[in-house]
C-alpha cells in the first residue's frame, strides 16, 4: 500500500498551497487596511465565537451513547476518548495523522482521532472499533480479521478494522485498486497487508457484496 495522504488536509494538488495562503492572506489584509472592503477586524473577531483558553463543557455521541464532559479547547478526540472515557479502541501512535492506529468513524467518515479536536465532534455521530465487538458475536469485519490472520502486534488493528468498515459501506465490491487508494491512510508496521486484503473480501462477501 502507498504512504497515506493525511485525512482532513488540503494538498497542493487540490491547487492551494501553504505559500499560495499566505499570500492570500497578506493580500486580504492590505485590502482591509486600504478600505476596499467594509468588513473590519473587530467586526470579524465579534462574529466569531470564542471559546477557552480554560475547559468548556461538551457534548459527545460515542457508539450510541450520550457523554457530557469539560475539555480545554485544544484537546483532541483521541485525548478526550481514551483520557476522559476510558474508550481505548483508537491507539496513540504517530500522533502526527499519518499511521491511523487512532481512527475513528465521524458521521460515517473515516477520521483521525489525533488531529481532531474534541469541541469539533460534538454533537456528531462518534464510533469507534469498541462497535466491532458489540452485540452477542462480533462484525463480520472482526471475524474477517481474525479467519484471515490479518494481524501480528495487533496495535494497528482496531484502526484498521473500522476504517475498512467505513470502506465497505462506500464500496461493497471492492477491487485491489480501491483497496490500494482508500485504505492508504492506515499503515500496518508488521506489514499484514495480505492477509487484511483477504479479510476486505471475507467480510464483503458477508455483507452482501463481492459476488455474495
Amino acid at each position: 500500500m502507498s504512504r497515506p495522504q493525511k485525512r482532513g488536509t488540503t494538498t497542493r494538488r487540490h491547487g492551494v498551497s501553504r505559500r499560495s495562503f499566505i499570500r492570500g492572506v497578506s493580500l486580504g489584509t492590505g485590502a482591509l487596511q486600504a478600505g476596499l472592503f467594509p468588513l473590519t477586524l473587530d467586526a470579524a473577531q465579534s462574529a466569531a465565537k470564542v471559546v477557552g483558553p480554560g475547559p468548556v463543557e461538551v457534548t459527545l455521541w460515542v457508539n450510541g451513547k450520550q457523554h457530557t464532559l469539560k475539555v480545554e479547547p485544544r484537546v483532541t478526540l483521541l485525548d478526550a476518548l481514551r483520557d476522559r472515557l476510558g474508550i481505548v479502541g483508537p491507539k496513540r501512535s504517530c500522533d502526527r495523522g499519518t499511521c491511523g492506529s487512532c481512527t475513528v468513524l465521524l458521521d460515517g467518515k473515516a477520521v483521525y482521532a489525533c488531529s481532531i479536536l474534541a469541541i469539533d465532534a460534538a454533537g456528531k455521530n462518534i464510533q469507534t472499533p469498541e462497535i466491532l465487538g458489540e452485540g452477542s458475536e462480533p462484525d463480520v469485519v472482526a471475524r474477517a480479521f481474525v479467519n484471515q490472520d490479518a494481524m501480528q502486534c495487533g496495535y494497528c488493528t482496531p484502526g484498521f478494522a473500522i476504517a475498512v468498515k467505513a470502506f465497505l459501506e462506500k464500496y461493497p465490491n471492492p477491487t485491489d485498486e480501491l483497496i490500494k487508494e482508500e485504505l492508504s491512510g492506515n499503515l500496518c508496521r508488521c506489514g499484514t497487508y495480505v492477509g487484511i486484503r483477504r479479510a476486505i473480501y471475507e467480510a464483503a462477501k458477508h455483507m452482501g457484496g463481492r459476488n455474495g
